[in-house]
């Protein structure tokens, strides 16, 4: 009598799964090759590759710059340390320096050389570099600043450095200042504006904003402007000041007392008597209230001004002719 041969439960099963297993991958497999993974493409778009190219020439050049009461961003335009910035990031600045920070991290003092209010911008100079030299930016010409062309901003906002945002040439002002909708915010000021060729058009200093909060709308000074302040000042003293009131002048003011602190050797001060210690009283016969008074007037290239000035107990009023 022959015996049949059952198999067991545990044998059906596992030959049920072998056969499912089997015609599961009998069918990802027919999926993949009939659907292969798309890879995408190795380059970027030629507006991605312009904004990664901009980014990676004029970045290195571009510092964060702390004041003692916040920080605001500039552009190395010389190799041997010398950064273009807007005055009112140095504006308070103790003795007239300032903290840089490069974007490789390392940090050194610098001098304030020049200011101009009226148009905000500053020169800056590295102290004690040892020799080093750094990555700089070109300034554009005229003809290198047009109203819808691509332009991009790059700075230390909030204290985030080395960030990068874009935007156009959205209007040029009457009095050459440039309008665009790149994002600025807080720590962008002194900061390069940039065409697609990585040349600075413009040192961003402002934006528009309401009771909504930012509007979108940024201005900056033109490369126009600060290609002669730079010719102007490019080789000038430190101004040593707690508050510089310029080179017009040429004496250093505590913002708070208004108390002469230095006089700059051969500067207009020194030459009708200045001395450290005087105190700023009143200006044309009026009593100053603040400092920003006097530098407001100075802005204003005035021919003349009647200096009210304490020395101890006495006052006294100084002719001024600029």
């Amino acid at each position: 009598m022959s015996k049949s041969v059952l198999s067991s439960p545990v044998s059906l099963r596992f030959s049920r799964w072998f056969s499912v297993g089997l015609l599961t991958l009998g069918l990802l497999g027919l999926r993949v090759d009939a659907n292969p993974i798309e890879v995408l493409p190795t380059q970027f778009n030629r507006e991605e590759q312009t904004s990664i190219d901009v980014y990676q020439a004029a970045s290195p050049a571009v510092v964060t710059i702390g004041n003692g009461r916040g920080t605001g961003s500039g552009t190395f335009i010389r190799p041997e340390g010398l950064i273009l910035t807007n005055e009112h990031v140095v504006r308070g600045s103790r003795n007239g320096q300032v903290q840089v920070r490069t974007a490789d991290g390392s940090t050194y003092t610098g001098d304030v050389i020049a200011v101009d209010r009226l148009n905000d911008l500053a020169l800056v100079r590295l102290r004690d570099t040892g020799g080093a030299t750094f990555p700089t930016v070109p300034l554009a010409s005229e003809s290198g600043i047009r109203v819808g062309q691509q332009v991009y901003a790059i700075g230390s906002p909030f204290g985030l450095s080395g960030t990068l945002t874009t935007g156009i040439l959205s209007r040029i002002a009457p009095n050459g200042d440039l309008q665009t909708d790149a994002a600025i915010n807080p720590g962008n000021s002194g900061g390069p504006l940039l065409n697609s060729r990585g040349e600075l058009i413009g040192v961003n200093k402002a934006i528009l904003t309401s009771g909504r909060g930012n509007l979108g709308i940024g201005f900056a000074t033109s490369a126009t402007v600060a290609q002669a302040f730079i010719a102007q000042n490019l080789n000038n003293a430190p101004l040593v000041a707690s508050q510089p009131t310029g080179p017009r002048l040429g004496v250093a003011v505590d913002p708070q007392t208004l108390v002469i602190q230095e006089v700059q050797t051969g500067s207009l001060a020194s030459r009708i008597g200045l001395q450290p210690g005087d105190r700023l009283v009143g200006l044309n016969g009026r009593r100053l209230a603040n400092l920003e008074q006097l530098l407001d007037y100075l802005d204003t290239r005035p021919r003349s001004a009647r200096l009210t000035i304490g020395r101890g107990r006495q006052l006294a009023e100084i002719p001024v002719q600029f």
